[in-house]
């Protein structure tokens, strides 16, 4: 019997490249881990010098953030206390979960801004429940990994956004700022409540704004100077007296109020009643637990939109920041999403107001030499010391004075540079910026962002129903002219009626139509109907 032993061949193993760009192909389960919870991959090198930048940069920032946060919470018409108890959790769950080492997570004007007018109807516990609800609203997000879905927010519309809220949040401070009693919530209503009451305007509180106000932006320039790199040649000196300036326009608020805090005190000895102080600020920790809703379906139909509005606003303002100082690096919008989220849910169990990344502490913190997001916590430890020892002087706080601050930051959040760029650039985008920003003046500020993306739609719309197109006359023997139509790109159901009243002009004058789709990626069934 004759046996067959063919040896079967091997098979021809092929070796395979594996895409950088195939983040499933490379990543394993530690990667992923890392990924969703960032601090597993950045504690374990953690080191002594990282220590010393991290401590520095955290109480640097603590000392702008405790002004700070007590001026947002009055402008959200909220106890002062409840500016830092904002000011703690977010930073020490950011730690955990944020990717970007310099983010300061915590209480913003804009956050304040839109809160307010649910807090004045709704009493404190509208404040919990928007941080409650809206952080559950970032995480699902987040976890759905729709990041990407705000890259579609354009710049003109952010820039008239902010620029808008930082004249809104403004006017808001001028009644303190002038010594006028009560707080006004809209831009006009801040200005038409001003003129009205102009008789009543205090000589002594105006006089400390506008000096407190003066001295802010005198420190804030010369910090500019400060922020220099030190020339090797240059004396010992200078470079203690460039770092000097700097630190001291970083701590600037601190600085203006605990002035205004010395002055106000004196004066009260004396029993010179002459400045409108903040009064009494509670102290201690606030109570940690689960938040209760009692008025649930209340406060859904008082928020409406700004349910999910003020997530939307939230989001864009921390990865904004997170873009302007990832230097480089690539950036996970879910993974800060969901870090944003987590914040908010855990700062309700603190009665903390909804938080954002702030863009100036961030800056501070940035400039402070921050190494890693341990900065942060010793912002929060920072803050939490002050709440039982520092509390009781905040009493002699000149209200003029904590305008004068918020005034102050409200200048520079102002986009001037905008109107700058679109001027040079692209005068069209000066359009959607100002929709946004008039809109969000005289309406709301939720209209004038909607109004502001509806208005920028219009140029998308326009831009894909007018695509590019090539039309050539083509030279022909024949007797009836050649025209060419390549048109460019993607071509959808907008550019249909556009392409044909091409076509049909050019048959009118009994040309023959050569149509060139090489350059043609995509096109949909409506275009092709009428072709």
């Amino acid at each position: 019997m004759e046996m067959n032993s063919a040896i079967p061949e091997a098979p021809n193993k092929k070796k395979t490249k594996k895409n950088p760009l195939n983040k499933n192909s490379s990543c394993n389960w530690k990667t992923s881990i890392e990924r969703k919870i960032p601090i597993i991959k950045w504690l374990p090198k953690y080191n002594t010098n990282y220590l010393l930048h991290d401590l520095l940069a955290g109480f640097t920032v603590a000392l702008t953030e405790i002004p700070q946060s007590i001026a947002y919470a009055g402008i959200a018409g909220l106890p002062l206390q409840y500016g830092l108890y904002s000011s703690f959790m977010g930073g020490f769950v950011y730690a955990i979960f944020g990717s970007c080492r310099a983010i300061n997570m915590g209480s913003t004007s804009i956050m304040a801004l839109l809160i307010q007018s649910h807090v004045t109807t709704m009493g404190l516990g509208a404040s919990v429940f928007m941080s409650l609800i809206g952080g559950i609203i970032i995480l699902l997000l987040g976890l759905i990994n729709l990041g990407f879905v705000f890259e579609f927010f354009s710049y003109p519309v952010m820039a008239g956004f902010t620029s808008a809220a930082a004249f809104t949040i403004a006017s808001s401070q001028i009644k303190n700022f002038l010594g006028l009693a009560g707080q006004a919530t809209g831009f006009l209503q801040s200005w038409q409540s001003v003129v009205g009451e102009a008789h009543k305007i205090s000589k002594w509180d105006t006089i400390l704004g506008v000096v407190s106000l003066s001295i802010l932006f005198f420190l804030k320039e010369i910090g500019g100077c400060g922020n220099v790199k030190d020339d090797p040649t240059s004396p010992k000196t200078c470079s203690i007296l460039r770092r000097s300036l700097f630190f001291l326009s970083v701590v600037k608020n601190s600085v203006i109020v605990a002035l205004g805090m010395l002055l106000a005190y004196i004066l009260e000895r004396n029993n010179l009643n002459y400045l409108k102080l903040t009064g009494c600020v509670t102290g201690g920790f606030p109570h940690f637990a689960i938040p209760t809703i009692d008025n649930f379906i209340e406060m859904v139909e008082e928020f409406g939109v700004s349910m999910i509005f003020i997530p939307m606003v939230a989001i864009l303002e921390t990865i904004a920041i997170a873009k302007v100082f990832s230097k480089g690096k690539s950036l996970d919008g879910s993974q800060e999403m969901v870090a944003l989220g987590v914040a908010n849910i855990m700062g309700s169990l603190v009665l903390s107001m909804p938080v954002t990344g702030s863009f100036t502490r961030t800056a501070v913190n940035n400039a402070s030499g921050a190494k890693t997001n341990m900065a942060a916590v010793f912002t929060g430890v920072s803050i939490l010391v002050a709440l039982p020892f520092l509390t009781s002087t905040f009493y002699y706080i000149p209200k003029a004075t904590l305008a004068a601050v918020i005034i102050c930051a409200m200048f520079y959040l102002f986009d001037f540079e905008a109107f700058a760029l679109f001027w040079k650039t692209s005068k069209p985008d000066l359009i959607p910026m100002l929709a946004t920003l008039l809109s969000s003046l005289f309406l709301s500020l939720e209209y004038g962002i909607l109004i502001g993306i509806s208005t920028n739609l219009l140029f998308v719309l326009h831009a894909a129903a007018r695509p590019p197109l090539k039309l050539e006359k083509l030279k022909s023997n024949c007797q009836d002219e050649v025209y060419s139509i390549a048109p460019n790109g993607t071509i959808m159901f907008p550019a249909a009626e556009f392409l044909r009243n091409v076509i049909l002009q050019c048959q009118e004058e009994g040309a023959l139509i050569i149509f060139d789709g090489q350059r043609v990626d995509r096109m949909d069934a409506t275009v092709a109907k009428f072709w």
